[in-house]
Parts: C-alpha cells; structure tokens; sequence
C-alpha cells in the first residue's frame, strides 16, 4: 500500500517534468530598483512597484507615525472592531478618488474579488469572464456557483452571444489591464454591451490605478466611463500606491450589500491601521506626482524601440508591463536566468499561469528606473538568442 499523499510527489515530478516547477527566490535587500537576492545585487524588472511609492519617506513615515499611535495589529473584522477612523477616511478618499459614492477595504485584491463575486450571484444567475483574467476573478466566478462562461480575450462579439443566450443576473468580469499581457480591456464596448443586455459590469483595475489616465485614475478614466457604465470598480493598493490591501468602489447599494454578504470581508480581520494611513500618504503623491506616470512613458518606449530594433517579439502593450514572448517554458526559464547572471531580475511566466506555448518574460517599469537601467537590460538581450 502506497503512503498517504505519496501521489503529491508524483506530482510535483510531472511538475519538474513540464519546466512547471516553481521556486522561491529570497530577496535580502529593501525592494526597489536595485534588489540583493542569492549574494548579488540586481537591477529589478519584475516590481508592480510601478509609481516607486513603497519606500517613498511620506509613505515610511505616515506608516510609522501610525504604528506608534495605532500599534500594529488591528485587532479585529472590520464589523467587529477593526475599522479605525483612518481606514473609514481612506475609503472616503478613495471613493472621492475613483469618482464614486463609497468605497469598501478589503485585505487583499483576492479576497475582495472572490467576496465582490460571490456575495452578487445566485446559482440561477450567470458570470461571464475574460478568459485571460486573474485567477482571483476565475475562482471568484467558479466559487459563485453561477453558472459561468468564458469568452475569448476581448471579444465582444462572443461575449454578446453568451449574454443572449442568458438569463438571471448577468455579470461581466475583466481586468482593466491584463496582468501578463499589459493590453487594456475593450471598456466601451463592454460598457455598451452590459447596457443593451442588462448586466453589471465589474472591472479588475490593479495594474492600471495610479499608472493610468489622469491623476492616474486608471483605465475607467483612459476611456472616459463613468459608476454608471461600470458599476463595480475593484482596485489594488500593493501596486500603484507601493502599500497593501484592496478596495471596491461603487455604489451606497453595492457598498453596503458587499458589507452584509462578502463573506472574504466579514470573516477576516481588517488590515492593520498603519498600512491604511500609508495609503493615505500614497494616495496624495499618486495624485501629484505626473512625472512619475510621464516617466513610465518614457522608460516604456525607450524599452520598445530598442527591443524593435533588436528584433524581440514583444506583445502590444500600452502600459508599465512588456511580455517579452518566448514560448517554450524551458527557453523561458533559461532566459530569465541568463539575465539574472548579467545582474538583472526579470520574472520567467509559465503555463498555466498563461496558454501552453506563450511562456514569456514579464518585464516591468518602474518610476524610479533611469534609462540606463533600460538600456542595460537592451544590451543583456542582444547577446541572447529567442
């Protein structure tokens, strides 16, 4: 008889087998541009830092200041006893800031999407999803017990197709910005097509709050949609803003259902006081600092050009994320670690996080690279071959 759980080692040889393995790397060093990881100091392309908030001193400080008022833990739920003054101001802020009546904490962008999710749908109702969404969105659905569809990335015309054939409550999930691809969603006509089929639409915009439109409010103000077009709007904190937690905005209405049915916000505790008075500091120089999204322009195209004329199969992408397209997960893995011996750190992505056959580097800009870093990385990449 074979050992309880010896099939768990068997899978992780197949694991090895398929170059799916996955390791840590232990980083010994503050994150930033520059990260000391295995002895060796390296330039960091693989950061969602991308305004280079987290070690900004009015962020530190603001955290700091907290910790010595508030202490560390925040001791409970929210609906217990966990919601301090400075988290009910920042979710004021935030609501002020994404343009909508209130908006509602949560502890990770996880949590509120599977509870966002499925506190909203029944089992005789349908989610509908992109299918090069989160993983947090693709389990959020499937935990909904709705009655779930993927449809192709960004086509609409599928999508209307599906909704057609629906009925029940009818939610549209996508990713404002494709974490792995960098590509936007097509929110005017998703906007439009949850209109004409009466459904909600939900956009996922970690990767483009603080990055994208003015003031960096993200790819609802790149398009120009407003609560009304899209009525649930989650976003990140541990990006854009350099801090941690999650948040969704929207309506008085679907503030205070999540309140009484997310069942990730109501059964965990609050995030600590101090991170959300970082968020606060954050929050003001996301605002102010242009030069920091300009920046990100600027490093970006710097980065295309000489990848283009290098001949390097990049992905269309109008923000801070560049897949450089391998496709073989072996070739990936090599690449990455041929980049970490020039003494850069640029993140090898795998099936199934993405399609067999489209393993890729994911590299990512941040506000605090210079162009050298840049042009570094360019010279790195014309002595390999894809």
């Amino acid at each position: 008889m074979r050992p309880a759980f010896a099939h768990l080692a068997d899978d992780l040889d197949n694991l090895r087998q398929q170059n799916r393995y996955r390791s840590r790397r232990v980083v010994q060093s503050v994150q930033g541009v520059y990260v000391q990881m295995d002895g060796r100091k390296l330039v960091n392309f693989c950061s969602n830092d991308y305004l280079g908030l987290a070690q900004h001193p009015d962020v530190i400080n603001a955290f700091k200041n907290a910790v010595d008022e508030f202490g560390v833990g925040s001791g409970s739920a929210h609906l217990i006893c966990g919601h301090s003054a400075i988290h009910h101001a920042l979710e004021d802020e935030l609501a002020d800031f994404t343009g909508r009546d209130r908006a509602l904490l949560f502890s990770t962008g996880y949590m509120a999407n599977v509870g966002i999710i499925t506190a909203l749908l029944a089992r005789t109702d349908a989610v509908f999803e992109d299918r090069l969404n989160h993983a947090s969105l693709l389990d959020g659905g499937l935990a909904s017990g709705a009655i779930f569809k993927r449809y192709a990335h960004a086509d609409t015309d599928a999508l209307a197709r599906h909704l057609q054939a629906a009925s029940g409550n009818k939610l549209i999930v996508t990713d404002g910005v494709f974490s792995m691809d960098g590509d936007f969603a097509p929110l005017d006509r998703l906007s439009a097509l949850a209109k004409q089929h009466n459904a909600w639409l939900m956009v996922d915009d970690a990767h483009g709050l603080g990055v994208i439109g003015t003031q960096g409010k993200g790819v609802l103000d790149y398009y120009g949609v407003s609560q009304d077009d899209v009525p649930i709007l989650m976003g990140t904190l541990g990006k854009g803003f350099g801090t941690f937690g999650a948040f969704v905005a929207g309506s008085e209405t679907l503030i205070e259902t999540l309140i009484q049915k997310a069942r990730t916000y109501i059964y965990t505790t609050a995030m600590p006081t101090a991170v959300a008075a970082a968020t606060r500091a954050s929050l003001l120089l996301l605002i102010k600092d242009q030069w920091r999204r300009e920046k990100l322009h600027v490093l970006s195209d710097r980065f295309k050009a000489g990848a283009n004329d290098l001949g390097l199969p990049l992905m269309p992408s109008a923000s801070a994320i560049q897949p450089l397209l391998v496709g073989d997960s072996q070739a990936a893995v090599a690449l990455s670690n041929t980049l970490f011996k020039a003494g850069f750190l640029v993140s090898a992505i795998r099936p199934p996080t993405v399609a067999q056959g489209s393993a890729r580097l994911r590299i990512t800009f941040s506000a605090l690279h210079e162009i050298q870093h840049v042009d570094g990385l360019l010279d790195a990449l014309s002595t390999v071959k894809l």
